[in-house]
């Protein structure tokens, strides 16, 4: 049987993308600022050693785009945005996510009845 950790582990691993995707949906945002957000939200329990390789991934997937911009206050920022590919599967996701969770809570008791 797993272990309460796993669990959590696979809950993250499967949504943790979506997140990222979201959070670049109507502004760019660097990598530091990415894992600072992430990382303020204790049960998504994202670190460095997550993100970076997921932006990566993501990027090569052609659902994130990257560019370099200067920082007013130190080196130059790699900013990342969505491609229509990233906002069509965020879409996606976004209905099955509400039809899987609202099925989710039914059948384990969290939700309405």
């Amino acid at each position: 049987m797993a272990d309460v950790a796993q669990l959590s582990t696979g809950l993250r691993r499967g949504t943790l993308e979506f997140c990222v995707l979201a959070m670049v949906e109507h502004e760019d945002r660097y990598a530091t600022e990415i894992v600072r957000s992430l990382g303020d939200e204790a049960s998504l329990a994202a670190s460095e050693g997550t993100i970076y390789p997921l932006l990566s991934r993501l990027r090569r997937a052609g659902w994130l785009d990257s560019k370099w911009s200067e920082s007013p206050s130190g080196p130059p920022r790699r900013y990342y945005s969505l491609t229509d590919s990233g906002r069509a599967a965020l879409e996606h996701f976004r209905a099955e996510w509400v039809s899987f969770r609202q099925t989710v809570d039914r059948l384990v008791g969290t939700g309405a009845r």
